[in-house]
């Protein structure tokens, strides 16, 4: 798994969320232990009386709990576009994984050792085109491929961790909370991380991707964390992974190695994303990491110059965050959002929120009403027009 802790909530790191608890719940050691195992092959399911086959027990129901989760979302076209990539990836083993979009603001993917895979949208947030987006996938593939997730429980067993995972408390498993604190006692070696990574690159440059993508996705998370002030925010992915010079570096090498130029579709990805895009942005924003978002956001600009929702959520950061000379940001970029053909009726209401703050009322007024004029079904539209009634 690829995560990335927030502060609030840690994304959990490994896509067997709490898939180490398998034995433990089927009776740790009645399990029978085999030794080293090959890669995966196609279709291939292990026996329920071993470990490996506990460890898929419990996989299978936290998968059914995941299909009735209230962050899955459930969109045809999404999990069409996503099994889409990931069979391009590996066709060979399209009919044993699944993949699941899930409503979560953190940049973070995993894989499940039963085939399961979850894609957050703060992922989807953060890849700039196609080809990031196969990196990503590629990389937690490699994991299930090679059986990470049955090492990590051997390991654990040898070192007697599996106690360890216990006082977490297995009522945690599938909560965020307990994700996180399950991520942090079973995480993959940074052996294993690279391995992952030329499987995944391998993946890539197969399918026809550009394989420079799968270095960029780390500067770009790279570029977030150096502005981030509180330390709490930094990921436990930068205590496990390989170090990201490193990562970058290396995954730049082996790209320039192959000699394949690939595609990125960029554009393919812009359009499959435009449709649930304000949304991820609100989430973003919900998340208070305002120096994060804005790196974010900025890069985004770069990439679409004058895109109207992308300028406004730019605006509500430094509208949200009010810090000294904020407010003026706030109004100027609001302004440039409004100059755009698609700025959202919202930066109306943005604007006149701000110069209502600042006891200009006349013009929050006029801002106001071009906002309900637009939106006259707007949810918040009784608390606007009291502002406009408290302001006449």
């Amino acid at each position: 798994m690829i995560a990335v802790d927030r502060g609030t909530v840690t994304s959990h790191r490994r896509g067997f969320l709490g898939g180490l608890c398998s034995c433990a719940m089927l009776g740790l050691a009645g399990c029978v232990t085999q030794g080293n195992e090959p890669p995966l092959t196609s279709g291939y399911k292990p026996a329920a009386s071993t470990d490996e086959g506990g460890l898929w027990h419990v996989m299978n129901r936290v998968e059914t709990d995941i299909k009735r989760s209230r962050h899955l979302i459930r969109d045809p076209a999404w999990d069409a576009y996503l099994r889409g990539i990931m069979t391009r990836l590996s066709a060979d083993f399209s009919s044993d994984m699944r993949i699941y979009l899930m409503r979560t603001p953190y940049f973070n993917a995993s894989m499940a050792p039963n085939g399961m895979m979850q894609v957050w949208t703060g992922l989807l947030l953060r890849v700039d085109n196609e080809a990031e987006l196969a990196a990503v996938l590629g990389h937690e593939m490699g994991h299930y491929m090679q059986r990470h997730s049955l090492a990590k429980l051997r390991d654990a067993r040898a070192r007697a961790d599996v106690a360890t995972f216990l006082s977490v408390g297995l009522g945690a498993v599938g909560s965020l909370a307990g994700i996180a604190m399950m991520a942090g006692h079973f995480a993959f070696s940074r052996e294993q991380e690279r391995e992952a990574d030329e499987i995944g690159l391998n993946l890539m440059t197969r399918a026809g991707y550009t394989p420079i993508a799968a270095s960029e996705v780390w500067q770009q998370l790279l570029e977030e964390q150096k502005v981030d002030p509180n330390p709490k925010n930094d990921s436990i992915m930068f205590a496990t992974h390989p170090s990201n010079d490193e990562r970058m570096t290396t995954l730049r090498a082996r790209a320039e190695e192959t000699g394949v130029k690939g595609e990125a579709y960029a554009e393919r990805y812009r359009a499959r994303i435009r449709d649930i895009r304000f949304m991820l942005l609100e989430d973003e924003l919900r998340l208070r990491q305002y120096e994060r978002s804005l790196v974010l956001l900025q890069r985004l600009q770069k990439e679409t110059p004058g895109d109207g929702e992308l300028v406004y959520f730019e605006a509500e950061t430094y509208r949200l965050r009010d810090k000294d000379g904020d407010r003026t940001l706030a109004e100027t970029t609001y302004e440039r959002a409004l100059l755009a053909p698609d700025a959202p009726p919202q930066a109306w209401r943005s604007l006149g929120l701000v110069q209502r703050r600042d006891g200009r009322h006349e013009a929050a007024q006029q801002s106001f009403k071009k906002y309900l004029d637009l939106r006259p079904d707007a949810e918040d539209r009784a608390i606007i027009a009291s502002y406009m009634e408290k302001s006449a």
